[in-house]
């Protein structure tokens, strides 16, 4: 309830203390520390995701400016540059990952209901991957090529809701298809990839564990025709056939049979072939499941766009991570903090009003609505008048 708390107060109350807490000590985050703990570090790089501040520097300006109101927004000491700096490189980022992962399983808890385009019962994930460019003289770790740095944000979309509920940070030399090998495949569960996922090898283990996936075809597939179904054509549907492979190479990687879907996308003037484990849903629904993938690049898109992760704090792989993990926090809590209240509003837009009333001292929901706050009540309920008159 609101009590004259501040807009980042009020924000900061929807994350799980206690479960952060247990993040912290899993890591012995906090040994040692005397003045800037784990939680201090977290506020300042969720403000600085939610404001936009562009450095360590401008963070600490922008900070003490409002110093008064500091405490009583959860901030228990001054905020130095220097002493972020040294949070960022030397406190254990999977900390954020661990604390992040808690938050992404509150906010699909809130989403599960809801619908995406394509009516389904079972979960459906997007899976794909951005770049983001590093200065190799800044990140030498992070070499990509000769004269360049950069990292891969793996990233796998719950489609209810468009929450990431898995996310691996690597170097951006590693292939995608590579990332499968980290992913922990849920039974029931249909992925949908692009191309760059299409590995034979790696694909043979989806129906190994009960899992269903969706993929472009490669451009030179050679495959034997087993049976075809009956389509319609006035729905751009160009073939529903049972393939298998007819290289020996290929069918000692993939032995099982595959379902072809072939489709005429008249917007782009292509034909676009898709190849799935799933023999059941209509081959119409495995063209529109295909179509949601493009959620995860609005993901990509939208982080890149309001969020401080093409710019970082720090040049330490530690700060980097640090850094992504907690952009991926603040979106996931943007997200429940929408479906909470039940706010109209998209995500851009919440974050852009948050951004410029952080710190004023009014109820979060009248400013994230039309409602405005009645005058004479915006103290604590729970406080008594002295004259009752």
């Amino acid at each position: 309830m609101y009590v004259g708390q501040t807009i980042f107060s009020q924000l900061m109350e929807f994350l799980p203390r206690h479960e952060f807490q247990k993040c912290v000590h899993r890591y012995d985050g906090n040994y040692r520390v005397h003045n800037f703990s784990c939680l201090d570090q977290f506020f300042c790089m969720a403000f600085a995701q939610l404001t936009g501040r562009e450095s360590l520097r401008d963070i600490e300006t922008c900070l003490r400016a409002m110093e008064p109101k500091l405490y009583h927004s959860g901030f228990r000491c001054t905020v130095s540059r220097s002493t972020l700096a040294d949070a960022n490189e030397k406190r254990n980022w999977r900390i954020y990952a661990d604390f992040a992962q808690v938050l992404i399983r509150d906010a699909r808890r809130l989403y599960a209901h809801d619908t995406f385009g394509a009516e389904l019962d079972q979960t459906a994930y997007a899976l794909d991957s951005t770049i983001i460019d590093l200065c190799l003289s800044l990140f030498p770790w992070a070499r990509y090529q000769r004269l360049h740095g950069a990292v891969k944000l793996h990233t796998l979309i719950d489609l209810r809701g468009n929450i990431p509920c898995w996310i691996h940070i690597s170097n951006g030399k590693l292939p995608d298809f590579n990332a499968l090998d980290e992913l922990t495949l849920e039974p029931g569960a249909i992925y949908i990839m692009d191309r760059g996922f299409n590995d034979y090898q790696r694909l043979a283990i989806f129906p190994e564990r009960n899992a269903y996936f969706i993929i472009r075809a490669k451009r030179n597939l050679r495959c034997r025709r087993r049976s075809y179904r009956e389509i319609d054509w006035s729905t751009g549907l160009r073939s529903d056939q049972t393939i298998v492979m007819r290289t020996t190479r290929a069918l000692s990687r993939y032995p099982h049979a595959l379902r072809y879907v072939s489709l005429w996308d008249a917007d782009n003037a292509q034909r676009m072939v898709f190849l799935s484990n799933n023999f059941v849903l209509p081959a119409l629904t495995i063209t529109q499941l295909y179509k949601c993938r493009w959620q995860v690049e609005l993901f990509f898109r939208w982080i890149k766009q309001n969020l401080r992760i093409k710019a970082f704090y720090g040049t330490s792989e530690n700060a980097v991570k640090t850094q992504i993990w907690t952009s991926i926090s603040v979106y996931v809590l943007l997200a429940i903090l929408k479906k909470t209240l039940a706010l109209k509003h998209s995500l851009s837009e919440i974050q852009q009003i948050l951004s410029i009333a952080i710190f004023e001292q009014v109820p979060i929901y009248h400013v994230l609505t039309e409602i405005q706050p009645q005058p004479g009540i915006a103290g604590s309920y729970n406080q008594l008048e002295l004259w009752d008159l």
